[in-house]
Parts: C-alpha cells; sequence; structure tokens
C-alpha cells in the first residue's frame, strides 16, 4: 500500500497531529460561550477591573532580548544532530559547524557592541 515502508507510523503521527488542534477549536467552538456584551469584549486581567488599553508600546530592548535569544537558541537545535552524528560525518562538517559558530559569535559580537545585551 505504501510506496516508502517504514513511514506508517510516521503518517499516523501527523494525522493525529493535525486532528488535536482542529478538535481543539472544534470544541471551543461548540462548547464556549455565546454572549456578544461589552463585558465579553473587554480584556481579561487575572480577574480584576482591565486597567488602561490593551495596546501599550514595549520597549525595543525586549524585542532585541528575544532576537539574541532565539538566534542562539536556533544554534542549540542545528548543532544537536551534528553532534550526535559527529563521529560519522568527517572533518568537512566540522569545519562547517565552526564556520557555522563563528557566523553566530560575530552576531554576538555585533549585538554586544551595539549595546543590545544591555539592559538599563
Amino acid at each position: 500500500m505504501f510506496v516508502l515502508t517504514g513511514y506508517e507510523y510516521f503518517l499516523l503521527f501527523l494525522i493525529i497531529c493535525s486532528l488535536v488542534p482542529v478538535s481543539a477549536l472544534l470544541a471551543a467552538k461548540l462548547l464556549g460561550a455565546k454572549g456578544t456584551g461589552v463585558v465579553r469584549r473587554t480584556t481579561y486581567e487575572s480577574g480584576m477591573e482591565p486597567i488602561g488599553g490593551a495596546w501599550i508600546q514595549f520597549n525595543i530592548r525586549y524585542y532585541m532580548f528575544a532576537l539574541v535569544f532565539v538566534i542562539f537558541d536556533v544554534e542549540t537545535v542545528f548543532l544537536y544532530p551534528w553532534a550526535v552524528a559527529f563521529h560519522t560525518l568527517g572533518v568537512l562538517a566540522f569545519v562547517e559547524a565552526l564556520i557555522f559558530i563563528a557566523i553566530l559569535l560575530i552576531g554576538l559580537v555585533y549585538a554586544w557592541r551595539k549595546g543590545a545585551l544591555e539592559w538599563s
């Protein structure tokens, strides 16, 4: 039946992963409250009365910290499979990983010099 043997469980996993969010959204639509009043449209702040508007400006430092975190989080995600298969990849893969790390270090130095890591 399948052209690629051994991927039946992967296909089942994809189907289940697709059905879980769809069923959650469908359940929320069917079981959720149907009110459309003023109280329903206000922002929710842990049961307290909302203070001010929901649209406020955040300092750019939050975004800079988030971007630096994402850069080094992605580095970890890309380097983990390389580290697992390191013994079979050879010297060329090691040099490529060093180049990748060097590029990320250049980005870190740039962010550091621009003051993106300064909180005060």
